[in-house]
């Protein structure tokens, strides 16, 4: 993998300055560009405004409830999510909403003592989607320190932020700049179950705190991370690359 890895970034920087732009989804990817392109912009793949503009709505006498929602697998933290609400001492279930990676991982997982507290939903449409994003206390983005992960703006964590939900985030530096400058939920090891379980009893048994940091969290996303933002920087591109072209 690594003389492919040469490869690719030699044929990057050959090939990029013929470009007429180049378009970065993160910030890392916008600013290796930028070493040799004049005119990089960086678009997130922020949600749309009007997706998930819910509010949770807890049904009484059940227990509570976390999600996740992608791509299930371990650099995602699905080990350390499961382990997590089997060491929470509040009552708690994780909800759990995607495809395996690897079919052998969900065979590993039913034999963690906290799959018992797990809800799967499989491959969910949009609407469903925004339905169990309602019904959660927070949502769980405790991905694993991988170099893809930790340089990565998780879509995830913009939907948790536009539902109105409080986020667990895995504490590496971009993540904790966007989730403590929004005050929307709280940052933990992602290797740590343990960190992740105390994380999610102190929302769970706090109902203000949650709501509180899942409206800043909505608050963010109508102001700076949300899709029309960056439609706008993206067609300004396009009729640079027209205007100059």
């Amino acid at each position: 993998r690594r003389p492919i890895s040469w490869i690719t970034a030699a044929t990057e920087r050959l090939f990029s300055p013929a470009m007429d732009a180049i378009v970065a989804v993160t910030p890392k990817i916008h600013d290796r560009f930028s070493r040799f392109h004049r005119r990089v912009v960086m678009i997130a793949n922020f949600p749309l405004l009007p997706e998930f503009n819910a509010r949770t709505r807890l049904t009484p006498g059940r227990p509570a409830r976390v999600c996740y929602i992608g791509g299930i697998s371990a650099t995602r933290g699905a080990f350390e999510m499961v382990q997590a609400v089997a060491q929470a001492k509040t009552s708690v279930r994780l909800a759990i909403a995607g495809s395996y990676e690897d079919p052998e991982l969900l065979r590993c997982l039913s034999n963690e003592p906290g799959w018992a507290q797990v809800d799967e939903y499989g491959f969910l449409s949009r609407l469903e989607v925004a339905e169990l994003l309602n019904s959660s206390v927070a949502g769980l983005v405790t991905l694993q320190p991988t170099p893809a992960y930790v340089a990565a703006y998780p879509v995830k964590l913009f939907e948790y932020m536009s539902a109105g939900i409080p986020v667990v985030a895995s504490d590496f530096p971009l993540l904790r700049e966007i989730v403590e400058t929004a005050n929307c939920g709280i940052c933990v090891d992602p290797t740590n179950p343990q960190a992740i379980a105390e994380a999610v009893d102190e929302l769970v048994s706090n109902p203000q705190l949650a709501a509180s940091l899942g409206k800043n969290g909505r608050r963010a996303i109508e102001t700076r991370y949300n899709w029309s933002s960056e439609a706008t920087k993206l067609f300004a591109t396009y009729e640079n690359v027209i205007r100059y072209s």
